[in-house]
């Protein structure tokens, strides 16, 4: 997997709040950027190097379910073959049984069942992964939602023929995202992120591909509405990444990130 962008899954449904799961079933949507600085490891050479991340996202509501999609833009100022000014994206749609059939499905801390497409794609790697699962939504007392998702996790990569990373045999992942909003006397914050396991794989030339947990909470400061009286806009915190076994490999990242973000 040489040369993947793949530092960030990041915030897979991060950007829903209380605005979009409170919205009507016409479709809604709301759009953010982020930016990331930290010292983040390239797994092949084992340097570390400080880098740039640059991530569009958007999350939204349609008559039949949610979609989330982001594209990450990294730079780590070393021309090295990774990250050398890498894009890298994931999208998200689910369809959702409760919406299909216009009532709650799910018993007890449930609120919903899903299916869930994902697709993930790096353009310098020239990587594809289909991921097609179920969602579970869970009713967790203060938090704005909580998901866990289940997915395949396909390859349909080009591989080293077509001049891009290995393929790998076929996977699984399991992913929990949440969001939470809070107040500590007149200030409001942001609590949200997402943790994942991806299951061992083979590469093409042989080699094993090793499972991966990645974690990446963030805590973020509303300093849009301590400074100005504008809140939910402007966000100042910091990312915590831990990622074991870093694009199946054996090298660690355990970093804390600063992180902006701005919502439209």
């Amino acid at each position: 997997m040489h040369n993947i962008a793949w530092t960030r899954s990041l915030g897979r449904w991060t950007a829903a709040t209380v605005f979009l799961l409170a919205a009507p079933a016409a479709a809604v949507a709301q759009t953010e950027f982020h930016y990331q600085y930290g010292r983040l490891a390239n797994p092949f050479s084992g340097a570390r190097h400080f880098t740039q991340i640059l991530t569009v996202q958007q999350a939204s509501i349609w008559s039949l379910g949610e979609s989330f999609v982001f594209i990450d833009i990294l730079e780590d100022g070393v021309a090295d073959g990774f990250n050398d000014l890498e894009f890298y994206g994931e999208w998200y749609p689910t369809l959702s049984f409760g919406r299909l059939a216009d009532r709650t499905v799910g018993t007890g801390p449930v609120r919903d069942v899903a299916l869930i497409g994902g697709i993930n794609f790096d353009g310098d790697a020239n990587v594809l992964k289909w991921l097609p699962g179920v969602r579970l939504s869970w009713d967790v007392p203060g938090f704005v939602f909580f998901n866990t998702d289940v997915t395949a996790f396909i390859d349909a990569s080009s591989g080293l023929e077509r001049g891009g990373a290995p393929r790998t045999t076929d996977s699984f992942m399991f992913d929990a995202s949440w969001g939470a909003a809070f107040d500590i006397g007149s200030q409001s914050f942001w609590f949200t992120g997402h943790a994942e396991y991806i299951g061992a794989a083979t590469n093409e030339l042989g080699a094993p591909v090793k499972g991966w947990i990645l974690a990446q909470p963030q805590l973020g400061w509303d300093i849009g509405k301590a400074l100005t009286g504008a809140a939910n806009q402007l966000f100042l915190g910091v990312e915590y990444q831990y990622w074991r076994n870093k694009l199946g490999v054996d090298e660690d990242d355990n970093v804390a990130q600063l992180w902006v973000m701005w919502r439209l």
